[in-house]
């Protein structure tokens, strides 16, 4: 995240030194955990990134367009399918509307 854009992919990666705590990976070790649980307890230590909970749920905390953002990590893999598809679709030239991932 940055304060004008969602980057996914290489983009991210290529701004993730100049921009760590707005860059988050490994969202799918939060999906079905709770914010108490000692493996995202364990895992928070080694994230630049923040992640808060939210009854129970764990949220991650980022900057973008200049306030601060929670996302579930549903959300985080949802932004980054959508952005598979579209790759998909350009390189194909037509709509995807069945994939398996």
């Amino acid at each position: 995240f940055t304060d004008t854009e969602r980057l996914i992919g290489d983009a991210a990666k290529n701004q993730v030194a100049l921009n760590p705590s707005n860059t988050v990976f490994d969202a799918k070790r939060l999906i079905g955990r709770k914010i108490d649980d000692p493996v995202v307890e364990a895992d928070m230590k080694h994230w630049p990134f923040a992640v808060v909970g939210d009854g129970g749920k764990p949220k991650i905390k980022v900057e973008y367009k200049g306030e601060d953002k929670t996302f579930y990590p549903e959300e985080i893999s949802s932004m980054v399918l959508v952005k598979m598809k579209e790759i998909a679709e350009a390189y194909l030239g037509q709509t995807v509307s069945n994939a398996v991932v």
